[in-house]
């Protein structure tokens, strides 16, 4: 049943990337350059529907908060490598899926390109394990555990800000 509902939530998530355009060169470009950000609210509402989705499934108790570490080597040089590879091929893994379904085929290139990185990221792991996840480890941590505020002050303060961001983009025509 997991792999059904994971298969539909996977074609909705395709769905509205092609519904809100977030697949096409322009708009990938566009976010890079900070001309467009139909792209960054994308993600921000994802960021916000997740947030409210996780906590209220915790505080129903129909799921438990699993936290992965917090560590600040791996996320700095994941992230640099996530937007060098972003900004060169133009399409990120989830867009780059969505592209391939529409038929643009060159998104293939960059497929076989992020398995080739999953390989050598399997290769490197023992290292890794051993350096660069090591630099910097906060261990299990969120946002309201820094604050010491509940989780839906921060989610309301998040959306506030967000919803704040959202109209001043629409203002300035990004």
């Amino acid at each position: 049943m997991n792999l059904l509902w994971g298969l539909l939530t996977g074609i909705v998530f395709g769905f509205l990337l092609q519904k809100g355009r977030v697949l096409r060169y322009e708009k990938q470009l566009g976010a890079l350059r900070l001309q467009d950000m139909t792209i960054i609210k994308f993600m921000m509402s994802g960021i916000l529907v997740g947030m409210v989705g996780i906590y209220a499934l915790t505080g129903f108790g129909q799921d438990v908060l699993n936290l992965k570490a917090t560590i600040l080597g791996a996320n700095l040089i994941g992230g640099l490598l996530f937007g060098i590879g972003w900004g060169l091929y133009g399409l990120c893994p989830g867009t780059a899926i969505g592209a391939l379904g529409e038929g643009r085929w060159h998104a293939l290139f960059g497929i076989v390109g992020m398995w080739v990185g999953a390989a050598l990221f399997a290769t490197l792991y023992p290292w890794l394990t051993e350096t660069v996840m090591t630099w910097g480890d906060y261990g299990k941590i969120t946002l309201p555990d820094i604050l010491g505020l509940n989780p839906w002050i921060v989610i309301a303060v998040m959306l506030v800000g967000v919803v704040a961001l959202f109209r001043w983009f629409e203002k300035v025509r990004l």
